[in-house]
């Protein structure tokens, strides 16, 4: 949890997160890579004005003086750097199902998993080509009109998930309507926990 001194402005702020056993956290100049079982991920805290470093096990992110907005970046970089070792660990993975009502939609994987490609959407002849973020694939659930995009950072598969959902958004038509599309049904991780 964070500690409070309490004058007239907050001296010091910290949250600290355990690093857990098989995680290695390194952090340069507030920029942090994060090894784990999964692999690694980096990620830089360069605009945000905290301190970040690793001690005793844990990482400890520091804001001396904040005021308030400051003080809630201090919790954001603890977040980033808890997804970033669930990353590692465990892994991402959004389940997207297929909504429609009188066109199926076709979807079609592609380039080792890395590009979706969405055909007879509103019975349209446009394809849909979505490539997705850099170290994430999609793949069939195998369950009846489900894929997921799955990858070990968090913002690279909810990227590559919302492309996917926004390829497929209604024009020029009452959407309370036509609630066709892919949409993103769940959110989950690769492995489960031990």
């Amino acid at each position: 949890g964070a500690t409070y001194i309490t004058t007239m402005k907050v001296i010091n702020t910290r949250e600290t997160l355990e690093i857990p056993a098989g995680v290695e956290v390194t952090v340069k100049a507030r920029v942090v890579t994060v090894k784990g079982k999964r692999g690694q991920l980096t990620k830089s805290f360069k605009h945000l004005p905290v301190d970040v470093y690793v001690k005793d096990g844990a990482v400890h992110v520091d804001k001396w003086f904040g005021e308030r907005l400051q003080i809630a970046a201090v919790r954001t970089v603890k977040s980033h750097i808890a997804n970033l070792i669930t990353g590692v660990t465990r892994g991402y993975r959004y389940y997207l199902k297929y909504v429609y009502a009188h066109f199926p939609i076709n979807v079609s994987i592609s380039e080792k998993d890395t590009l979706v490609e969405i055909r007879n959407f509103i019975g349209q002849k446009v394809v849909f080509t979505i490539p997705m973020h850099e170290g994430c694939v999609c793949k069939r659930s195998g369950e009846k009109d489900e894929i997921y995009v799955e990858g070990n950072d968090i913002e690279k598969v909810s990227l590559s998930a919302a492309r996917i959902q926004q390829s497929t958004t209604v024009k020029n038509k009452d959407i309370r309507k036509f609630l066709d599309g892919i949409y993103v049904s769940k959110k989950t991780f690769i492995e489960e926990e031990e």
